[in-house]
């Protein structure tokens, strides 16, 4: 096709013109979307009004496919006039070089065109099926404010739910006090602790400072949801959640933890630099149909790719590691046979799903294992299909925070999949809301200093960090592949700061439920226990609901429940607060059953924990039976603490 003749016209136009069908529905979609991508560029006329301008062209020419005519009158038709007409738009420059360079592409291409040329009926049918009625390349500017709107939302859970906690988890009469942790990191690592341990509290480890971070991230949260300088707010919060995810130690290592700092890092990029929000202006769908505010600038195309490319991860890979952990369960879909009561902090639907049939549990499982491997898959793909995505992962997010409390975990994730709905949507969605004014035009979005400087730092983090999530993503696929030394030194440099990082819940399902149950006593005989606010204890109890909130102490239990005292050095911590009565620590417990003198010994019993059966809640009105095992940890005495500690 190279060395057919070139085709030329006498009088070419002012500007390039792709000439096409106005009676095709089908090409009027596409030619809408050719509009908007040219920005201008190019004219886009109808042949049944110009073709006679043209006489060189056959009219039976212009019924069979597009023309292209550029501004020196040579003249493309069927796909290479695709191509050529895509020369004028930077980011797509490559495809009219392939279509002249890489054997076999102009030959597919123009079989193709052909086919599709002669099945428009069919064509038209399965752009509305995909695309629906507008095929333009989407806006985002709805998506990015609500996005940003609810990660501000989650940051302010985040800081407020972890501030109310803080004294008691790492306060200096805490259970793991930061200064100590601190002062004992930097005798050990020296000046590499800074850059190991990227914290704030380096400044200042005091009470006060802490409380001074909790409390700007939650008004820097609020401005954020506001929508005040939201790329400012973001880089604060980033840099104050990550202090304190460092200095909470144990009591901050959670996924959701890592996942918010990660969202919360690529959002800068996404982010516009703005100090005050602009409304958005809803156009009528026949000019522009995309809502831009005046002025707005523009959703930055790589900020966007690097937030659906960590949802896809975070989905992808928690499916994955569940079939390639060796866990029967999921392969056998019997997973949730476990599940509901092995949980950390199930609520009381947990109990009453646990009731549910086994063929709905198994098909639970799988519909499960679908959302997260073969759902994201389909992020990339047009409008009609990233919806089915959206709906299916925030419909999966609903169901597991129903039955667990996984804090802001689910509201992150659905927070997430808003960036799969593009404007279209939602202006389809708003017909009767307020439109501009008939045949107006929006300003174009433009981009600021700050932003285009944001978007060349967002090119830079791509190229670094999608090495490191492929390979991330590779080794849910083959836990035992070791990172190359390349990848590796680059991971470790990277990830003190939570910016890249894996993921995956219950990679092997809990099948056994133990429950530590600390008790204390004045005179070794007479023992009473400690109350925890969520975590099963009292078996008449009903499981609660305290979702977003965590509950750090009550959820470290359950991991400790999992494994001996020595590898939860932590609960020595807590077991010489308990004895020194520290209100700091008694305070994260439902109640403190030595209100007046401490007690002078602290023991840990073991207990399996198993929900009731219908039969057993109705006669009995407990939620849970549970089984003595046996001794978790010997009782521990005041005098055994020596008395720097009593």
């Amino acid at each position: 096709m190279a060395n057919e003749p070139q085709l030329r016209v006498s009088n070419p136009p002012p500007k390039p013109f792709l000439i096409w069908d106005g009676e095709c529905h089908f090409c009027r979609r596409w030619i809408e979307r050719w509009r908007e991508m040219a920005r201008g560029e190019i004219e886009f006329p109808i042949y049944q009004e110009i073709a006679h301008e043209f006489p060189e062209i056959a009219y039976e020419q212009f019924q069979r496919a597009i023309a292209f005519i550029d501004k020196e009158g040579n003249v493309s038709v069927a796909a290479k006039a695709v191509y050529r007409s895509l020369r004028y738009r930077s980011s797509r420059k490559w495809l009219s070089w392939s279509y002249d360079h890489v054997p076999g592409f102009a030959p597919v291409s123009e079989a193709a065109y052909k086919f599709i040329a002669h099945h428009r009926p069919l064509g038209s049918a399965i752009t509305r099926l995909l695309w629906g009625e507008d095929v333009r390349p989407p806006e985002y500017f709805w998506a990015r404010k609500w996005f940003l709107r609810l990660l501000g939302l989650v940051y302010l859970i985040a800081f407020v739910s972890f501030w109310v906690q803080i004294d008691g988890l790492i306060g200096s009469n805490g259970i793991l006090p930061v200064r100590q942790f601190l002062s004992a990191a930097h005798e050990q690592l020296g000046p590499r602790a800074l850059s190991i341990l990227p914290t704030l509290c380096w400044l200042n480890p005091s009470d006060a400072f802490l409380h001074f971070l909790c409390g700007g991230g939650v008004l820097f949260s609020i401005l954020l949801i506001a929508g005040i300088a939201p790329a400012i707010c973001l880089v604060i919060l980033f840099a104050s959640y990550l202090s304190a995810t460092v200095a909470g130690q144990v009591f901050l290592s959670f996924q959701w933890d890592i996942l918010l700092l990660e969202t919360g890092f690529l959002s800068i990029f996404l982010a516009p630099w703005q100090v005050w929000p602009r409304k958005i202006l809803w156009w009528p769908s026949s000019k522009s149909g995309s809502p831009i505010p005046p002025s707005e600038q523009p959703v930055s195309r790589a900020g966007l790719f690097l937030l659906k490319f960590l949802l896809f991860k975070l989905m992808l890979m928690s499916g994955v590691v569940k079939l390639t952990s060796g866990d029967d369960c999921w392969w056998n879909l019997t997973a949730l046979d476990y599940h509901y009561w092995s949980q950390p902090l199930p609520t009381v639907f947990a109990w009453y799903a646990d009731k549910s049939p086994e063929w709905f549990k198994h098909f639970s499982v799988a519909f499960c294992l679908v959302v997260e491997i073969i759902v994201p898959f389909f992020i990339w793909t047009p409008r009609r299909l990233r919806l089915i995505v959206c709906g299916l992962s925030i419909f999966l997010q609903i169901a597991i925070a129903i039955t667990g409390n996984y804090c802001f975990f689910n509201l992150l994730t659905i927070a997430l999949c808003l960036l799969l709905i593009d404007d279209a949507v939602v202006a389809t969605a708003r017909r009767t809301a307020h439109f501009g004014a008939p045949g107006s035009e929006p300003d174009r979005p433009y981009r600021t200093l700050p932003e285009r400087l944001s978007s060349s730092v967002a090119a830079v983090v791509i190229v670094v960090v999608l090495p490191l999530n492929g390979w991330l993503i590779f080794s849910a696929f083959e836990p035992a592949a070791q990172m190359p030394g390349i990848i590796q030194s680059a991971y470790e440099r990277i990830e003190p700061f939570r910016i890249v990082s894996g993921y995956g819940l219950f990679r092997v399902m809990t099948k056994d439920r133990g429950e530590i149950i600390l008790e204390g006593s004045a005179d070794g005989i007479d023992w009473r226990a400690y109350e925890f606010k969520w975590k099963p204890g009292n078996v008449m109890r009903a499981p609660g609901w305290c979702a977003p909130h965590q509950p750090r102490l009550d959820w470290q239990m359950w991991f400790a429940a999992l494994s001996s005292p020595e590898q939860n050095p932590w609960l020595a911590g807590l077991v010489i607060r308990l004895i020194q009565n520290r209100t700091e620590v008694t305070h994260l417990l439902k109640g403190n059953p030595f209100p007046k003198s401490p007690p002078r010994y602290i023991r840990a019993e073991f207990y399996r924990y198993r929900f009731t059966t219908p039969e057993e809640q109705r006669k009995s009105g407990a939620w849970w039976k549970r089984q003595l095992l046996g001794e978790y940890f010997h009782e521990i005495s005041i005098e055994r603490l020596g008395p720097d500690r009593q």
